[in-house]
């Protein structure tokens, strides 16, 4: 059985949007769903995660992409709220959960990368068309 391209592309990207959901589902029913606010929203994050990352591996579209940067800048931003000033009364302490909180993080970042290189590629690409045009015109 051949695999699709475009299947075989999004897959690093569905493994750290699903290896984040699963931290924040794991959470929310050891601990998180005692919390107002915060644990409606880490249900959420789960259940959201997990669907964009299938639906990823079906139709790699450029709205799931938009998608999965914006849950991976969310968690970041709750993550970072959480150990700063605090998030709807809700504060945390540097790595902690761990090692929940270390690899949530490693899977947003690696995530958000993912998602600029082939933003970067057709930057690149757009910008060495332009330059052929440009001297093609001399």
């Amino acid at each position: 059985m051949k695999v699709p391209r475009r299947t075989l592309e999004a897959l690093p990207l569905s493994i750290c949007l699903a290896i984040s959901g699963y931290i924040h589902a794991q959470l929310y029913v050891r601990s998180y769903h005692f919390i107002p606010t915060i644990g409606p929203s880490f249900h959420w994050d789960a259940a959201a995660s997990m669907a964009v990352a299938v639906l990823l591996l079906v139709g790699n579209a450029g709205v799931l992409r938009i998608l999965a940067a914006g849950l991976c800048l969310s968690g970041l931003g709750g993550f970072t709220l959480s150990r700063t000033v605090g998030l709807f009364g809700f504060t945390e302490r540097g790595w902690q959960p761990s090692p929940q909180a270390p690899l949530s993080v490693v899977a947003w970042v690696a995530a958000l990368v993912l998602l600029l290189i082939p933003a970067i590629r057709q930057f690149r690409e757009h910008q060495n068309a332009r330059d052929y045009v440009a001297v093609g015109n001399e």
